[in-house]
């Protein structure tokens, strides 16, 4: 009796570790994702909000952010968020500072060693192009601090414009306020979300911020339209 039922118990589990590993090399129909380099880092950046360093993590990354770094900070903000409500105005305004701190590393990289170090930014950072820089620079020359403004506040990789900021000379007077209002509105936006509807906050934000910001923006537009027409 013991050995019918060993048998069969056997065969199951020795079978499926060969067959699966062939349906993974081999059959379209069951494909294995593999995570790029630009996930991977994202998970590595979402980590740091189930360890005690999630803050001063999110300091750095948001530092760096502004100059090089791929990921924004908002998945890690929004993580800490949600997981200490109380403290999400904190939060983010550990996130601005650094952010704008991280730009202004960021200007001083594109005023003073842009020449020695536009190679590796154009082969390794995402988003930063030749072509990016000269779209940055015709919008600086329409629009000035709304240029910057949006940069801080949209999708827009905010990195382009800092680096672009101190490579074309703009004003540290309309490069620094812009900064701050704008990566404080984004980071607060997000933490006052969360500080005030709770968790129940977290699929919308996931599925529309980058909409919400952009319509935020269009409407802020809008209004610096209005008052160039009216004034």
């Amino acid at each position: 009796m013991s050995e019918e039922n060993e048998a069969p118990r056997a065969g199951p589990v020795d079978e499926p570790t060969p067959g699966a590993g062939s349906a993974m090399s081999s059959e379209p129909g069951v494909p294995v994702p593999m995570p790029g380099p630009v996930r991977r880092l994202y998970d590595w950046v979402l980590h740091w909000a189930e360890t005690r360093y999630g803050v001063p993590a999110l300091f750095l990354i948001s530092f760096a952010e502004s100059s090089f770094f791929p990921i924004p900070p908002d998945p890690l903000l929004l993580a800490l968020c949600l997981g200490a409500p109380g403290k999400s105005l904190r939060f983010a305004g550990v996130c601005t500072l650094a952010s704008v701190a991280g730009g202004l590393v960021g200007y001083a990289i594109g005023a003073g060693a842009w020449t020695v170090m536009q190679d590796w930014f154009f082969a390794y950072v995402p988003g930063v192009t030749p072509e990016a820089f000269e779209t940055v620079r015709a919008f600086y020359d329409r629009h000035g601090f709304a240029a910057v403004f949006l940069a801080g506040l949209t999708p827009i990789p905010y990195k382009v414009f800092t680096l672009a900021s101190g490579v074309f000379g703009i004003s540290l007077g309309i490069f620094v306020p812009a900064s701050i209002l704008s990566r404080g509105l984004r980071f607060f936006l997000l933490a006052g979300l969360v500080w005030y509807f709770g968790p129940t906050i977290q699929r919308f934000i996931d599925r529309h911020f980058d909409r919400l910001v952009i319509l935020f923006s269009v409407l802020l537009v809008g209004g610096f339209i209005a008052i160039e027409f009216l004034l």
